[in-house]
């Protein structure tokens, strides 16, 4: 099941609006926030004491997210943006699409970068990571959304596409994680969220490779919340469902219509309503919630 790769143009977020109109969940304020959490001015919800942000608001915080260059990458960019906060992009090949987001997140008023990294190179996972705090001097939130697929039926899977799909997917989103979970230890607050997905939760027949990827994404989630909720830091998974990508327009009409069909609420997702739920467990107030796999499905995995 696609977690990557979708149309590019009129993305609008999850409340409709079009790209690069202002105004987030909660309200967005334009200007950077700043603050010292090792001071004991902030509450630990990154907050100013005194000056409480309106729910919804990222303001001033630092979003890393991979794979951000289209799709729901894209669209969670652009969210998280609209939030307030400042957003650096890691793609691997296509630098315009890493381009185009990030000037579509600049409009929106916080800074954006681009950074080229392979996840599943390890020393290029930790030099975006690395990078992303030199530019802000902060790190407050991962979202692990890199991802490939190789499919076909498991008898016919080559070894080098079931690692191939491993390393981009699972070991990925582990180094990036490791590499961020530095620099928020040290800071005693942050927010990783990785994207999984319904397949890792079901399977799916010719995806033996992708959804062990997207399974082992939901234990390293459950295993790092347990080892850094004592921190401030909360992990999560977002497992999306059948979203309206490029790769589910490739389908036939009729591989559409079986799949549809299987879906409660009776159609495909978007790449925004992923985004929507990055946005919330991203969200200061969503401190007590870690650990956990939300479900943007329509219903499929109820």
């Amino acid at each position: 099941m696609p977690v990557e790769a979708s149309r590019l143009n009129g993305l609008t977020s999850a409340a409709g609006r079009q790209e690069g109109q202002p105004g987030s969940a909660g309200g967005q304020e334009r200007q950077q926030g700043s603050f010292d959490r090792s001071d004991g001015l902030t509450s630990a919800t990154g907050r100013q004491e005194g000056q409480p942000d309106s729910f919804g608001s990222l303001r001033g915080q630092t979003a890393v997210v991979t794979g951000g260059g289209r799709g729901i990458g894209r669209a969670i960019c652009l969210e998280l943006a609209r939030a307030g906060a400042h957003v650096v992009i890691g793609y691997r090949h296509n630098r315009q699409e890493a381009e185009e987001t990030a000037d579509a997140c600049r409009r929106l008023g916080p800074d954006a970068r681009i950074v080229e990294a392979d996840v599943s190179d390890p020393a290029s996972s930790k030099r975006l990571i690395d990078e992303a705090f030199k530019i802000h001097g902060r790190l407050d939130i991962l979202v692990n959304n890199a991802g490939i697929t190789k499919d076909t039926l498991a008898l016919t899977m080559k070894m080098e596409d079931f690692d191939r799909v491993l390393k981009a997917n699972l070991y990925g989103a582990f180094s990036c994680s490791q590499a961020a979970a530095k620099y928020m230890l040290r800071a005693r607050y942050g927010r990783i969220i990785s994207i999984s997905s319904i397949v890792g939760l079901h399977g799916n027949a010719g995806q033996t490779n992708y959804a062990t990827s997207k399974a082992g994404i939901i234990g390293m989630t459950k295993s790092l919340a347990k080892e850094l909720a004592s921190r401030s830091i909360t992990v999560n998974a977002v497992a999306p469902g059948m979203i309206d990508t490029q790769m589910t327009e490739a389908m036939s009409g009729m591989a559409q219509s079986v799949m549809k069909a299987q879906i409660p609420a009776g159609h495909a997702g978007r790449p925004e309503d992923v985004a929507a739920a990055v946005h919330f467990l991203a969200l200061p107030q969503a401190g007590y919630i870690t650990g956990q796999v939300l479900g943007v499905d329509g219903g499929m995995g109820a």
